[in-house]
């Protein structure tokens, strides 16, 4: 219960009643009501019977609250059995009369009458407990029973003085100072009457005889019994009374005591037995004849329970409820057949019964809920009542505890249903939420029921990828716009916070925006490309994809794609050595001499494509001897597979092929000219022939006169030549070795494979070692790597030896030519 805040008074003035015919007179009526501001209660104090639409109090008032408050809020009357009795008018903040109300039919006897409702306002969130006072007005006369019934006594002219005849009782809905208060016996010389008090304050009169009767005189009396109230003006109820005088019997029944006490429970069965009560008459014969019976008192009492007209056997026969009536009061009295009656008291305590269950109203219930409202915030206000008393009444409100929940009582028969932990939406969208009330009755009675309670969405979730980083894969020579890759990212929030778009985070990718490469898709997060790749020129790149939600404010993040060029095989392999040149013609020597597995040349070739497009093979496709020379699968290196012989062509022409290992697979096809002989001369003969094989479908007769002249011109020259040098040796012999004019191979540079073909590097020493003792040594030459390389140039008249230093032409410092 609140703490009272502040009070009011109003005074308010009934109009004029009227008592008989001649006196009118204004009542004035103190009106106290009290207000509890701030969540507490106003209590209002009004009379019964106003008219509709008269007003009750100002309520905005009352409550600290402005008329814009009461509308913004929704400001309602909820709750209490009662609420069409009133009506709050929001736009004039006042509480105001719905309905007539009758004290009377709302409480009945009971003081005060008043009745509470509830008055709730959202937004927040408020609640102000309303009490309503109803005051009485004496708007009620006492009433008997059976008025247009005469109460028959009859009464043995045998009576003794003192004798006391019970009258029936009048009823008076009023209370208080409006309810009966007097009994009033109209004037005679042989009764008068004696009232009593019932313990609810209730008053009940008896007749007493105070002077004998005599039948011969007076056989028949009428008397009148006036009930009259305490109000102004005062009311009254008349009931006639008519007594017969019997000749004597002179002794009235008497109780074996005079009060009964008896408990019974609610929802006794009909028929059930309570107490039996027992009366005794001294007279004898016909005089001590005793029937029973309940006589009418305030209630409804004899509608519950009679008794044996014999026996005096009291039973239940109507309807017991505890929570309507707690105890019941009833006058049980014995008459004998001369007209004589004893009467006692009979008390029937109600016992409760747990035969009601909670009722569950809900006042306020607040869905969807945002996923990030705080603990504590409250999502329902609940109603619950149980018309039962004491621990049968008693209520006990749970939830499951494992939702995030909690319940609170807040005022009297309210309870919060409040948050206990924070929401996720994304692990639980909404909740089903059973509210049980137990009694503490024994069996306990419970009830409950069910809210379905939504958590709306907060954009607290940024989108995901499925991993830190992609990669993906597009083969070279690709077609601008074609789809690389396609990213996707979830959030697992919902709707316009889940709604993922898709950007290209700008980065540079050889000194370029990346977004001149590929395109991405900003609702479905499709790559593509927007030029064609070539894995020789840029072999991958990195792009970073950036998701972001609808939100707000947005949330987002970054994943890497790296694309991986895949290569092609589009480039033919490229023939290093032996150089295929226009203007000259390079031919290999072999001596005669020549073992199986000479090593004559290497072809060198080399593909710029990677991986298996660049493991290359060596194939001898066409040769003037198949069976004196093989290549090299693997290293192209042709040597001869037998012993060279004196029948063999002098010149010899191969065709070598190179293959890659792509698919399909790119060649390229190389002529290496092979002179078998043991020095120069030999061969000059045979050098025209390579010119007529080089262009042999130009005019025939021209290369041959050109052949001739280029023979000639060779042949004289080298005559020359060799006549000088070996002239020039005789003279270096004592200090040199002498030899024929040494023939210094050329070869390409150094090849360094990045792409992982498998050329060899080779480096060539040439040695020639010679005694200071010997004049004629033969010069030897080192290992496998000597050569002999003819260069003819078909345009001279002669024959000319060049002589290459490996450092010149292969520009490798370590390798000299070494003599010693």
């Amino acid at each position: 219960m609140m703490a009272l805040r502040g009070s009011l008074t109003f005074i308010c003035a009934r109009l004029p009643l009227f008592y008989g015919f001649r006196r009118q007179i204004g009542l004035l009526m103190l009106l106290l009501h009290t207000v509890n501001m701030v969540g507490a209660q106003i209590r209002y104090s009004i009379p019964e019977e106003m008219k509709k639409g008269s007003v009750i109090g100002n309520v905005a008032q009352d409550l600290g609250l402005d008329l814009k408050r009461l509308r913004s809020g929704r400001a309602r009357i909820v709750t209490g059995e009662n609420i069409h009795y009133t009506e709050l008018k929001t736009d004039k903040g006042i509480l105001v009369v719905n309905e007539r109300i009758d004290r009377e039919e709302l409480c009945g006897d009971e003081t005060p009458c008043s009745f509470s409702f509830e008055v709730i306002l959202e937004s927040p969130m408020e609640l102000h407990r309303v009490t309503v006072e109803v005051l009485d007005i004496n708007d009620h006369a006492p009433s008997f029973p059976n008025r247009d019934k005469h109460i028959k006594l009859e009464i043995s002219e045998s009576a003794a003085i003192g004798v006391q005849f019970p009258l029936q009782s009048a009823e008076d809905l009023d209370v208080g100072q409006n309810a009966l208060q007097d009994y009033i016996l109209s004037p005679n010389d042989n009764f008068i009457l004696k009232q009593h008090a019932n313990p609810d304050g209730s008053k009940y009169v008896e007749m007493v005889l105070q002077k004998p009767l005599d039948r011969e005189l007076h056989p028949h009396m009428s008397l009148k019994l006036i009930a009259v109230d305490g109000g102004t003006p005062q009311r009254s109820g008349t009931v006639n009374i008519d007594v017969t005088v019997l000749d004597a019997n002179d002794n009235a029944p008497i109780f074996n005591q005079s009060v009964y006490k008896a408990s019974v429970m609610e929802n006794t069965m009909k028929g059930t037995i309570i107490i039996s009560v027992n009366a005794t008459d001294a007279d004898s014969g016909s005089n001590g004849h005793i029937t029973y019976s309940l006589s009418k008192t305030k209630g409804s009492a004899a509608n519950v329970f009679s008794v044996d007209e014999i026996t005096g056997i009291v039973s239940v026969s109507g309807q017991i409820d505890y929570e309507k009536d707690r105890k019941y009061e009833v006058r049980v009295e014995a008459k004998d057949q001369g007209g004589l009656t004893g009467t006692s008291k009979i008390i029937f305590d109600v016992v409760d019964v747990n035969d009601n269950a909670p009722v569950i109203n809900i006042m306020s219930f607040s869905s969807p809920v945002s996923e990030d409202a705080l603990p504590g915030t409250t999502i329902a206000i609940l109603n619950i009542k149980d018309l039962d008393s004491e621990k049968n009444g008693q209520i006990k409100c749970s939830i499951d505890v494992k939702l995030p929940f909690k319940i609170e009582s807040s005022l009297t028969n309210y309870y919060n249903l409040i948050s206990d932990q924070h929401f996720d939406r994304e692990s639980v969208s909404e909740y089903n939420i059973t509210i049980t009330a137990t009694d503490m009755g024994s069996p306990s009675l419970s009830s409950s029921t069910k809210l379905h309670l939504k958590i709306s969405d907060v954009n607290d979730n940024a989108p995901l990828f499925n991993k830190n980083s992609y990669s993906a894969y597009i083969t070279e020579n690709n077609s601008p716009g074609a789809t690389i890759f396609a990213v996707s990212a979830r959030d697992s929030d919902w709707n316009q916070n889940a709604r993922v778009s898709y950007l290209l985070e700008e980065t540079q990718v050889s000194g370029s925006p990346v977004s001149t490469y590929v395109s991405l898709n900003s609702e479905t997060g499709v790559l593509s490309a927007l030029r064609s790749f070539d894995y020789e020129q840029i072999k991958q790149l990195q792009v970073v994809v950036k998701a972001q939600d609808g939100g707000s404010p947005p949330l987002s993040s970054n994943v890497t794609v790296k694309i991986l060029i895949q290569d092609q095989n589009d480039n033919p392999p490229q023939v290093l050595y032996p150089v295929q040149t226009g203007g000259s013609l390079v031919a290999e020597m072999v001596p005669r001499s020549a073992d199986v597995g000479y090593l004559v040349t290497k072809v060198v070739a080399v593909d710029v494509d990677s991986g298996q497009n660049a493991w290359l093979s060596y194939k001898l496709q066409k040769a003037t001897d198949r069976a004196l020379f093989e290549v090299g699968l693997q290293n192209g290196e042709i040597r001869t597979i037998r012993q060279v012989t004196d029948k063999d062509a002098v010149k010899q022409r191969l065709s070598v092929i190179v293959e890659d290992n792509g698919q399909p697979s790119r060649s390229a096809t190389v002529i290496v000219n092979v002179v078998v002989a043991d020095s120069f001369p030999e061969v000059l003969s045979e050098f025209t022939d390579f010119t007529q094989d080089k262009e042999y479908n130009d005019n025939l007769t021209f290369y041959l006169v050109l052949a001739l002249a280029v023979v000639s011109f060779l042949f004289i020259t080298c005559l020359v030549v060799i006549i000088s040098v070996k002239i020039y040796r005789w003279r270096q012999s004592r200090i040199m070795c002498h030899s024929n004019l040494p023939v210094i191979p050329y070869y390409p540079p150094r090849y360094s494979d990045t792409l992982g073909t498998g050329t060899l590097q080779h480096v060539y020493n040439y040695e020639v070692c010679r005694t200071t003792d010997s004049r004629k040594s033969d010069c030897k030459f080192g290992g496998a790597g000597s050569q002999n390389v003819l260069i003819m140039d078909p345009s001279s008249t002669g024959t000319m030896q060049r002589i290459q230093s490996e450092k010149s032409i292969l520009d490798e410092p370590d390798s000299p030519l070494e003599v010693s």
